[in-house]
């Protein structure tokens, strides 16, 4: 959808996408452990939608998903820790760096 997208809005897809990626699966876990098909079924659409956010940006499929993992895992491991009250070690800090500097070289390095 978007070719030249203003400066913001491509942070916004992927920051959005990633919500509803994280959110998705973290609805069919509590589904899955107790909650039934019904929440399951919501988080299998919420994660239906994060296909049809991350590929509104229109870049080369392995330059977007590349840079969308960095931006995945940080909210990924960010739930985990405030949602899910998780005590993160050092070692995922360190690993999280370590993806999203892939993010970024994978974003800036062909320039």
């Amino acid at each position: 959808m978007f070719q030249k997208p203003v400066s913001f809005i491509v942070p916004a897809i992927l920051l959005a996408a990633a919500l509803l990626e994280a959110g998705g699966d973290a609805v069919v876990r509590k589904g899955l452990r107790g909650s039934g098909l019904l929440v399951i079924a919501a988080g299998m659409l919420l994660l239906g939608c994060y296909g049809v956010v991350v590929n509104m940006v229109k870049w080369d499929f392995s330059k977007l998903l590349g840079v969308y993992v960095g931006v995945f895992a940080l909210i990924s491991v960010l739930t985990g820790r405030f949602l899910f009250r998780e005590n993160i070690p050092f070692s995922t800090w360190l690993g999280l760096s370590i993806v999203i500097v892939g993010g970024l070289v994978i974003q800036f390095g062909s320039r």
